[in-house]
């Protein structure tokens, strides 16, 4: 039987706590062979790193072999059971390891004293990062339970240990990319709003990680000391410990280690003691820190991984960090409250530890990116996208009023101006401090209506509940793994699904399985570049192709919908067969959870997201044999009109009443009636209450959205009989020309109730 039970295996807040006790990476690595090898009750316990740019897998920590093999014992992928585990990206478990086919003894290791075997690989699913391994003396050790407790383990220990790849390339020296230069800016700037609200503080330019090359203020003291360099670095440790445990208790579901990567290089003996070096040669503390911070740069952005490119960032604010703790005293600059970022690009994680760190709102680059206009969104921060000429004219420091409503940035606004805009912001959250939705939506005339929510973080719920949503008409479910550094587990996973579970009762929630690709990527995809990701990748594409990342998401799933009412959703589906293969897949994970005397759904709905031209034409198909329908209209509408809805150039071909998409949503509302399948419908469509009084009339009688969007839709269905929407819908799929339905949106004109 099992030597750990699952509930023993330690979780991000002990390799947190792990994290934060060493020194250094082979400290942690040190550390956590020890607590696995206790966990696991094993005599051996080691981690294999795995070198992308080598193929060769180096031991870094043990607690059971040698010491004096560490850093020496090197495997090529593929070879011995560990390079088999790697190679193949699975567990590789041996009663008698010299008996394995593929064994290959090491010399010196002190190996053989342990027959028991069992291998599993450290990933961030499609890339690899190393290998955990476990080994006693007894034979025939290990089972299937201590191997799903290792792979648990493993996955846990994926995102700091992967951090390793980033150390291990920060030491070569490139050279820098020039300076960006930066224009004057007007006195009003026209953009595209990407999430309500309004903001105003001084402007914080952050270009490609951290306003281009790391520099220097020019007003920074020339007496400081390798002393006051060692007490700002203190300093910092413990403001990133701080913000990490107030990000975890704000958002637990996608806050954990969020700033690992900055501990880690704070921890990092090269990065600090290259800096020492050059204090103690003569130079500045201010100067060396600039040199190292940008020498490290250089390497992670012209760096061909991209996640290493990624970690730019990450060190470029660990820099600004310890200059402003360095050169500030107490009066360090710690958090930007007060301030708008100013970003060329953004990583979900990004916007996270800004949002963390106080920041007021987000200017950015570029078309309109879902994924981070929609955490945005939930995060009740404002942001607007602008063109890349205007955005190059916004200087650095200079006053800024954005509103997220309108699209609009202001340089420099009036005192009068700054006024009616905070009167504006006040009245708003008046207005969301004491909700007026009902518990149950009517229309005119007295149909029912149902209103739901749309959930992408945990701390949307609070929001949910008290505008008395209906349920959860769409839990976003992959933003937990787009914020994280790598793949939640299971349990991880289970816990972040039972609370929504837990927080509706027994109103119904729809969870959404894993959609990424498009503009959705993950930071651990590893090595996944499409020419045209939006048709590659992506959606139930992506989980077929990669079930075991699939089955764990729907073991959680299952798992959280007991004693609840959830149903499961799959998004982008093309055909009937990829329904049907993901239907037998959910199948076999409920026998899984069967044999393990798991608690779960038995009676879990399966539905689709009718999101592409395929899934319209096959609406009576889908509605004869999936449980439940959801117009996901944001994709809809792109994959309809051929338009890149995060293409700024052709965001304005982006419309949710063009023609073709009001009668693709009219003819799946038909085929559901028709076949007595359950039809709702999200998507920022939802939003706009001039295209309620159509949905309704289509024969759309669920709608989900935003839970701060949930008074003005209310609104706009209480506002319309059921006849007068009937009689908006007709008129309006009779129009042929995306002229004629503006002029008429404009001015609708119904039939007498």
């Amino acid at each position: 039987m099992g030597k750990a039970n699952i509930n023993m295996t330690f979780d991000l807040k002990e390799l947190s706590s792990l994290f934060e006790k060493s020194n250094s990476l082979d400290d942690f690595l040190q550390s956590a062979v020890s607590v696995v090898a206790y966990h696991m009750r094993s005599a051996v316990c080691s981690i294999y790193i795995y070198d992308d740019a080598t193929r060769m897998l180096t031991l870094r920590a043990t607690q059971g072999l040698e010491k004096e093999a560490i850093g020496q014992l090197e495997l090529p992928l593929g070879q011995g059971l560990v390079g088999l585990a790697m190679k193949e990206l699975r567990s590789v478990c041996a009663g008698r390891a010299a008996d394995h086919p593929d064994f290959y003894p090491v010399a010196g290791s002190g190996e053989e004293r342990y027959p028991a075997f069992m291998a599993v690989p450290i990933r961030r699913q499609l890339s690899r990062v190393g290998v955990l391994v476990v080994q006693d003396v007894q034979p025939d050790y290990y089972d299937e339970t201590d191997e799903m407790v290792l792979r648990t383990i493993g996955l846990q220990l994926a995102a700091v240990i992967e951090n390793a790849e980033l150390l291990m390339g920060l030491h070569r020296r490139k050279e820098p990319p020039a300076a960006r230069p930066v224009e004057a800016a007007p006195e009003q700037i026209k953009g595209l709003p990407a999430s309500d609200g309004i903001a105003m503080g001084r402007a914080r330019l952050i270009v490609s990680g951290r306003a281009g090359r790391f520099r220097a203020p020019a007003s920074a003291p020339s007496t400081l000391t390798i002393d006051d360099f060692d007490r700002a670095l203190a300093k910092s440790e413990r403001q990133l410990k701080e913000l990490q445990i107030d990000a975890g208790e704000m958002l637990s579901d996608v806050a954990q280690l969020i700033f690992s990567a900055h501990l880690l290089i704070l921890a990092d003996e090269k990065f600090s003691g290259e800096i020492r070096r050059l204090i103690t040669s003569g130079i500045s503390p201010v100067d060396a820190l600039v040199e190292v911070v940008n020498g490290y740069a250089d390497i992670l952005a012209t760096s061909t991984n991209q996640r290493l490119r990624e970690k730019e960032h990450d060190l470029k604010d660990l820099g600004h960090r310890l200059l402003e703790n360095l050169i500030g005293g107490d009066r360090a600059q710690v958090d930007y409250s007060g301030q708008i970022i100013l970003a060329d690009t953004l990583l979900p994680s990004d916007v996270l530890k800004l949002a963390t760190e106080k920041a007021e709102g987000f200017v950015m680059q570029g078309g309109v990116t879902a994924h981070i206009a929609i955490i945005c969104r939930s995060l009740h921060k404002p942001m607007v996208m602008v063109g890349p000429e205007m955005f190059a004219r916004i200087q650095d420091d200079s006053e800024l009023l954005i509103d997220g409503i309108q699209g609009l940035v202001f340089v420099q606004p009036s005192r009068k101006m700054r006024a009616a805009y905070l009167r504006q912001r006040q009245a708003t959250a008046k207005l969301e401090s004491v909700p007026s939705v009902k518990t149950e939506t009517h229309m005119a005339d007295g149909t029912r209506i149902r209103l739901y929510a749309n959930i992408n973080l945990l701390s949307d719920l609070e929001s949910a509940n008290s505008f008395n949503a209906e349920g959860v008409g769409l839990y976003r479910s992959e933003f937990p793994f787009l914020i994280r550094d790598a793949f939640p587990t299971e349990e991880e996973q289970y816990q972040v699904y039972l609370r929504i579970v837990q927080s509706m009762g027994r109103r119904e929630v729809t969870f959404r399985t894993l959609d990424i690709g498009g503009d959705k990527l993950l930071a651990y995809q590893g090595g996944v570049e499409e020419d045209n990701p939006f048709l590659g990748l992506r959606g139930i594409r992506f989980l077929l192709r990669n079930k075991d990342v699939f089955s764990e998401q729907l073991c959680a799933m299952l798992r959280a919908g007991a004693g609840g009412n959830a149903r499961i959703m799959f998004p982008l589906v093309s055909s009937i067969d990829e329904f049907v293969e993901a239907r037998e897949l959910v199948r076999e994970c409920m026998q899984q959870l069967e044999r393990r005397g798991v608690a779960y759904n038995r009676e879990t709905k399966l539905g689709i997201m009718v999101e592409l031209p395929s899934a319209v034409a096959q609406a009576a198909d889908f509605a004869k044999t999936v449980d439940f329908m959801s117009i996901g209209t944001n994709d809809l509408i792109q994959y309809m009109l051929a338009v890149d809805r995060t293409n700024a150039m052709v965001s304005r071909l982006y419309l949710a009443y063009h023609p073709a998409i009001l009668r693709a949503i009219e003819i799946v509302a038909a085929e559901g009636k028709r076949f007595e399948c359950d039809v709702s419908i999200c998507g920022d469509i939802v939003r706009d209450p001039r295209m309620i009084p159509f949905l309704l009339g289509a024969g759309i009688d669920k709608l989900s959205v935003a839970p701060r969007r949930m008074p003005d839709v209310q609104r706009a269905v209480e506002a319309v009989t059921m006849q007068q929407a009937q009689s908006i819908a007709r008129t309006m799929l009779g129009f042929s020309r995306i002229s004629e339905v503006e002029a008429f949106m404009k001015n609708p004109v119904s039939d007498p109730v």
